[in-house]
């Protein structure tokens, strides 16, 4: 069979189809199209096939990606689908949300050697999909049934993750909720323009078919508390993600119309799966016809912005403290933004909220970087004598998350937390300092990207996996030695 691969000399780099900007403004649909077969062949045999795929290195998850490229190339889809999932449990979630341009695509060999990336995000998206079509993905079914149970506390990236990986060993896994759908963020803070929901829905209707319980519309602490879950099930994962918002202090604060950055994109994505949302219904979380200021620079800020733009906004503008080059969000998602007429405030922070009863206007001052702090990006400071006001009818703070107090909210006030409100756990177990009971995603390492959700997850189901099989083997030895 001739070579199919290092086609990159002759084979110029194409994402497939991009909707244009002025159209993609007036709606939610995905912006991008699909590949054809011929299309997705073509750019997997972009892959240079290294012998050090730094690809693979720079992702959470560890994909075989120069594997199922070579698949692809080869139009051997079904086995690059087996390949792509053997390591993520989302393949299609990751190849549409993930910033590739800073994990795997960013790293990848022949973009350093100035010929272009392959599009490996897209190439694993059309991986997927086609075989959801071809119904090459069907409900998992167990070798043999255990009597443990697994709870999970979340429904999110890792909570779904874990419970997939629990689930193909034989585990009776129930999740908890506290919203009324499977996905988390994945549902109620993505936008139908990065990730549809029909997307999220299939991966939860094949959990729900592989016999994993959803409890949804249930609240730890409310309905149950920590320690009841521990004594129904043999194992607990904590999974919920982090959900409260950072705060800014300035004075004007506290002005109607100054919201968080989920509570605008929640309604706007329940007002897209067809809920009734009153605070959306009355305009107030309804960009229309007015002049949006998102503040943030992260992918969440992207987001708003974005959605704000959708519902027909008279004008948006972000305002961030350092650089373009200093921003925690993705490039391809700031591109995309000022495609479609975002304007950004680089270097700009709000320093006020002015306001009679209702805010009016953003009081900003310009910044300037200085020395690198600890992560390495350089320290914002302001400029002096450098105010500027900024019209807002709603002002968005998109400044990023931490964690719920979980003892209280759980009532477990025994659970141990970190200085940040994060499950303190054992980085060798994943367990907390209550026996049994792990811990996963961000509610341990803090706020970041969905693929590391779905690696914690993973992570914690062969955690809780080693647990429990080590105490089935301590239950036997037990039995035996009383039976003798």
């Amino acid at each position: 069979m001739p070579n199919k691969m290092l086609k990159f000399v002759s084979v110029d780099q194409r994402m497939p189809e991009k909707r244009d900007a002025e159209d993609r403004r007036h709606d939610f649909g995905e912006i991008y199209g699909d590949y054809s077969t011929a299309g997705a062949e073509e750019q997997a045999s972009r892959c240079s096939q290294c012998g050090v795929p730094y690809c693979q290195i720079h992702c959470p998850l560890q994909n075989n990606i120069p594997d199922w490229l070579l698949l692809t190339a080869e139009n051997r889809l079904e086995e690059a689908y087996e390949v792509s999932s053997a390591t993520n449990n989302m393949p299609e979630v990751c190849g549409r949300i993930c910033p590739q341009d800073r994990l795997c695509e960013g790293n990848c060999v022949i973009e350093q050697s100035g010929h272009g990336t392959v599009t490996i995000g897209s190439v694993e998206r059309y991986i997927t999909d086609t075989a959801w079509e071809k119904g090459w993905i069907k409900p998992i079914k167990p070798k043999r049934e255990l009597t443990q149970s697994v709870g999970i506390i979340g429904a999110g990236p890792a909570g779904m993750a874990a419970a997939e990986e629990l689930r193909k060993k034989g585990y009776q896994v129930h999740v908890y909720d506290r919203y009324d759908r499977v996905g988390g963020l994945l549902i109620y803070g993505i936008p139908n323009f990065k990730l549809e929901k029909d997307i999220v829905a299939r991966r939860a209707q094949r959990l729900v078919d592989s016999n994993v319980t959803f409890h949804l519309n249930f609240e730890v602490g409310r309905e149950a508390t920590v320690e009841e879950l521990r004594e129904k099930h043999d194992a607990v994962l904590i999974a919920t993600g982090v959900y409260k918002a950072r705060d800014i202090q300035a004075p004007g604060v506290g002005l109607d119309n100054i919201v968080m950055a989920m509570t605008y994109l929640v309604a706007s994505n329940r007002k897209g799966l067809g809920d009734d949302v009153p605070e959306f219904d009355n305009g107030t979380l309804d960009a229309e016809g007015k002049n949006i200021v998102v503040i943030g620079g992260g992918d969440t800020a992207m987001d708003c912005v974005r959605t704000a733009v959708r519902q027909g906004a008279k004008s948006v503008k972000c305002l961030y403290r350092r650089d373009r080059d200093n921003m925690p969000g993705s490039i391809r998602e700031v591109a995309n933004a000022e495609e479609e007429g975002v304007d950004f405030v680089w270097l700009s922070a709000p320093e006020a909220f002015d306001g009679d009863g209702v805010v009016k206007t953003v009081r900003g001052h310009r910044m300037r970087l200085g020395a690198r702090d600890a992560t390495g990006r350089s320290s914002p400071l302001p400029v002096e004598d450098s105010t500027f006001h900024l019209d807002a009818d709603v002002v968005i703070k998109a400044l990023g998350f931490d964690p719920e107090p979980l003892p209280e909210l759980f009532a477990c006030p025994d659970l141990a937390v970190t200085n940040w409100g994060t499950v303190k756990i054992n980085h060798r177990t994943l367990m907390s300092n209550l026996d049994g009971v792990f811990a996963a995603g961000d509610i341990v390492r803090g706020a970041s990207l969905v693929v590391w959700a779905i690696r914690d997850g993973r992570d914690a189901a062969a955690s809780i996996d080693r647990y429990l099989q080590a105490r089935s083997g301590e239950v036997g030895a037990s039995a035996s030695a009383q039976a003798a």
